[in-house]
């Protein structure tokens, strides 16, 4: 068995070797996009955390992909360049045209000016997948990095705050994060498209990138609801973003439109770097589903929910008790955000009854498993004190955004649960699912810890019943 380790962090528990400097770029935008200031820290970040590129070094010089030196199962590099260079025939010049998804992409570097533009394969047909997270679960990293990489980003620079009077290429990348099925763009580019490989745990693979010259789109059609709320300037952003949600629009399309600044106070609207939207969204959807579960009754028994994708596995433990929320994340040797050495790294973040005011250790991952959770929750009209356990093994290869985590738990969560009268009998079934023994996930996560050693007055009292 391999030891885990972590390093020291708040709070008690631990996170990843070295704690991220505090970035120096202005984060004020948060504020004014939400009405809720206790949102803000929810998509804040560090530029370290931001993004990993993979760079060509020693290691890799000597494996070529083919020895598996780091510990991964198949080699990312392979992966994601071949299915590049199957592509690449119908990226040849500067002229494309093709079905957009429809897709955008929001860039954050040179934040406040950024890179926007629309995300176009070079084929003409139902490309509506290949920016749809909802649809991939059971989908292999080869299919999910094959049509990602069909994606060619086109880039036109612009200021946040001053979007809506970039022009034309800005107001048709707008028409496109607000449409419902895939439109035929021509894209006239500056130069060919060229590939750069982006590791993100945050948001998904893409492929090709070029300067846009000039785009025309055909026709979109736009989401009503998503319409109503981009003509409505008073509606605050995180209201549109909860009632687009409450009447069952995709979170993915949410996140598109709320990138491109579609919803808030006219004055305060601007664009947000996709992964910063993503976090956002997810993080304000479940915040709001949270204050109502906190009304609802506690479950009357331990549940254990399980799902396994992409040699990630998951365990969701509900304990009966107020509400409360971990997230916790094993990454194996050979994982990205643990490429060497002997040990696993374990580490994640928790909030009590009254939320959290910073930002998770560990990222969006946090936020999008805590919106699948307040979905089961909310339609059960329950409440519970929950833990999410993940462990991620070599065979994850590359990170494919956090949808992934979302459509793990919501999966986990559709299937009938185990239930025990016990905490030990639940983490007892826990141990037989994990290789790390289930003591070291205790002695790292603060809300187990609390429910096996810190007594409620309920629990004296329910002693004092049967005597």
């Amino acid at each position: 068995m391999r030891r885990v380790t972590g390093g020291k962090r708040n709070a008690k528990l631990i996170r990843l070797p070295k704690k991220p400097k505090p970035a120096t770029s202005d984060n004020s935008w948060v504020k004014q996009l939400l009405d809720k200031s206790s949102l803000a820290a929810d998509i804040d970040y560090n530029k370290e955390q931001l993004v990993a590129t993979a760079k060509t070094n020693t290691l890799c010089a000597i494996c070529k992909g083919g020895k598996f030196l780091c510990g991964k199962t198949r080699c990312p590099l392979v992966v994601r360049f071949s299915s590049y260079f199957e592509s690449s025939p119908l990226m040849q010049g500067t002229d494309l045209d093709g079905a957009c998804p429809p897709g955008v992409f929001v860039g954050r570097i040179g934040y406040p000016y950024v890179y926007a533009g629309p995300l176009v394969p070079p084929v003409h047909e139902d490309t509506s997948q290949f920016d749809l997270p909802e649809s991939w679960f059971g989908k292999s990293i080869d299919e999910i990095v094959g049509f990602r990489s069909m994606l060619v980003r086109g880039k036109h620079r612009v200021h946040v705050t001053k979007f809506e009077e970039s022009g034309k290429i800005m107001d048709q990348t707008i028409d496109l994060a607000l449409s419902t099925n895939p439109v035929d763009v021509e894209m006239a580019l500056k130069k060919k498209p060229t590939a750069n490989l982006v590791l993100d745990s945050q948001i998904q693979p893409f492929g090709p990138s070029a300067p846009l010259k000039n785009m025309n789109v055909s026709n979109p059609k736009w989401d009503q609801q998503i319409q109503k709320a981009y003509f409505d300037d008073d509606l605050h952003a995180s209201e549109a973003v909860t009632t687009l949600f409450d009447k069952g629009t995709l979170v993915s399309n949410i996140q598109r439109a709320f990138s491109v600044g579609a919803f808030g106070i006219k004055k305060q609207r601007r664009l947000v770097p996709t992964r910063w939207s993503i976090t956002a969204v997810d993080s304000i959807i479940s915040k709001e589903m949270m204050e109502q579960i906190k009304t609802f009754p506690e479950i009357n028994e331990y549940r254990i929910y399980e799902s396994n994708y992409l040699d990630n596995r998951f365990e969701i433990l509900m304990i009966p008790r107020e509400w409360s929320y971990e997230a916790m994340e094993a990454w194996y040797p050979g994982t990205i955000w643990n490429p060497s050495g002997d040990n696993v790294m374990l580490f994640g973040d928790y909030e009590g009854y009254n939320g959290r005011t910073t930002y998770a250790s560990i990222g969006g991952c946090y936020y999008s498993a805590r919106l699948a959770v307040g979905e089961l929750l909310t339609k059960e009209r329950k409440q519970a004190s929950v833990t999410v356990l993940r462990e991620a093994h070599p065979g994850y290869i590359m990170p494919v955004g956090v949808w992934q985590v979302r459509e793990n738990v919501r999966n986990a969560l559709r299937q009938k649960p185990y239930k025990y009268n016990t905490l030990k009998e639940a983490l007892t079934h826990i141990g037989t699912k994990f290789e790390i023994p289930i003591k070291q996930w205790i002695e790292k996560s603060t809300l187990l810890r609390n429910t096996l050693f810190q007594k409620r007055i309920t629990d004296y009292l329910a002693k004092n019943a049967t005597m």
